[in-house]
């Protein structure tokens, strides 16, 4: 096991890594830019560095100071979270060739599988289903629209470095495709630094279903069962859940098995999440694309799942096996976690920074709070705007939903607005009672408000 290792991130998962690293008996180093100076992940670490001034650019995306940082510190290997480094290879190419172990995959598995044009035919060429589309980069607007007339409309422009929703746009009518392929591509470029862009045939009003898996280095390929994430605003998840409520058994079976069988085709090592659009009526799949990190909403699997996945991914990053645990869990109740993000859901959810004046989190049996957060805390400008996740587990959906309603109810925060009474109008609506929702109902549910 190592002895000490740097957490390449900020916010509640800095936090969670932390806590996993105390309970494995390993010493932790934060690193944290100057707007983060009094966030939680820096005064409960063993040891922090600062790295920088409070823009992601000038700190947390800094691979040289990171690498320093873990150099004076000693440590023996970097946990980069989600976000930030954490799909970059070459930032994993640098920690290897410092001796320091990267938590996550390899950077070739990295390379491969976060280029979603190269992951969706390494998907293809493993038997897992993928929706129709451009063989290869589309070279030009003028060859996309002639391969999405051949495809046939709609489509979805996907910029191949893209992620978070960016660099992504649907074409419906053959009129507006060059505007949007230009749009996707100038997105891409200025996210990632990388405009190319592939076709691929728009499935309408889809689910977004998502599988876990693990695999170590003696030999275990696993997966933990599906997250549904279909409910979300501008293809960022608002409402995750553990297991989906759309998905047949039979269905469920063959996306676990497609999932496994991709991970070990391609020797994955460590945790990661294959991502599915899975049609309306849920009778098939098609493979969308593969995280190479830890998710946002891990804990919804943990919960319903009885494991700890950052403590896995851990464990298997210094040579050890999968525990037993976990190779031999089987689901129990459900799980739902909504993301508490500090914005202004009644005004276009525009970003809402500032000081907490009070902070209270709910509790009672099946509440969990990954937050760090606090009275008195100044929430940064620079960063994404979540500043907690609220998850709820109990034996059947239908408690989790009133236990959810119970919670959202007792969460507190003045000083900033947040997403909490956008989520309660959710969770008491009847579609969501029903596990009726698709990822287009938000933006359906938010135009029939303004109607």
């Amino acid at each position: 096991m190592f002895s000490r290792v740097l957490v390449a991130n900020r916010g509640e998962i800095a936090l969670r890594i932390i806590r996993a690293c105390r309970e494995l008996g390993v010493e932790s180093i934060a690193v944290y830019s100057e707007a983060d100076v009094d966030s939680m992940h820096v005064q409960l670490a063993d040891h922090a560095v600062c790295i920088g001034p409070g823009p992601s650019k000038e700190s947390y995306l800094k691979p040289d100071r990171i690498i320093a940082a873990a150099e004076i510190m000693e440590a023996d290997a970097i946990h980069p979270g989600y976000g930030f480094l954490s799909e970059n290879a070459r930032f994993a190419e640098i920690c290897q060739s410092c001796n320091i172990e990267f938590i996550g995959p390899s950077a070739e598995t990295i390379r491969t599988m976060g280029d979603k044009n190269t992951a969706r035919a390494t998907a293809l060429a493993n038997g897992v289903p993928v929706t129709p589309g451009s063989d290869g980069i589309v070279k030009d607007a003028a060859e996309g629209l002639k391969l999405a007339k051949e495809i046939g409309l709609p489509v979805m422009i996907k910029a191949t470095a893209g992620g978070g929703g960016r660099g992504m746009r649907p074409v419906m009518e053959e009129s507006e495709f060059e505007a949007m392929f230009n749009a996707a591509s100038q997105e891409a470029v200025a996210c990632f630094g990388n405009g190319d862009c592939y076709l691929e045939k728009l499935v309408l009003n889809p689910h977004h279903i998502e599988f876990q898996v693990l695999a170590d280095t003696h030999g275990n390929f696993l997966q933990l069962g599906e997250r549904d994430c279909s409910m979300q605003r501008r293809n960022q998840k608002i409402i995750e859940e553990c297991p989906s409520p759309l998905i047949s058994q039979e269905l469920r079976e063959r996306m676990a098995e497609a999932s496994a069988r991709l991970i070990k085709a391609i020797g994955y090592k460590n945790a990661g999440t294959i991502e599915y659009l899975v049609d309306e009526n849920a009778n098939d799949f098609y493979f969308m694309e593969m995280n190479t990190r830890i998710q946002v909403e891990h804990p919804v699997t943990e919960e319903v799942m009885g494991c700890e996945l950052i403590k896995e991914q851990i464990r298997i990053a210094a040579g050890e096996p999968v525990s037993e645990h976990v190779l031999s869990a089987e689901p129990r109740g459900h799980s739902i976690e909504c993301r508490i993000n500090a914005e202004d859901p009644y005004n276009n959810f525009a970003p809402s920074p500032g000081k907490i004046d009070l902070w209270y989190v709910p509790g009672g049996k099946g509440v969990r709070v990954d937050t760090h957060a606090y009275s008195g805390y100044t929430v940064p400008p620079h960063y994404d705007s979540m500043i907690a996740k609220l998850i709820v587990t109990a034996s059947s959906r239908e408690v989790a939903i009133a236990r959810m309603k119970r919670a959202l109810s007792e969460f507190t925060i003045r000083g900033i607005k947040t997403t909490i009474p956008f989520q309660q109008e959710i969770i008491d609506h009847d579609d969501f009672k029903n596990g009726e929702y698709g990822i287009s109902w938000v933006a359906e549910f938010l135009e029939s408000k303004n109607s």
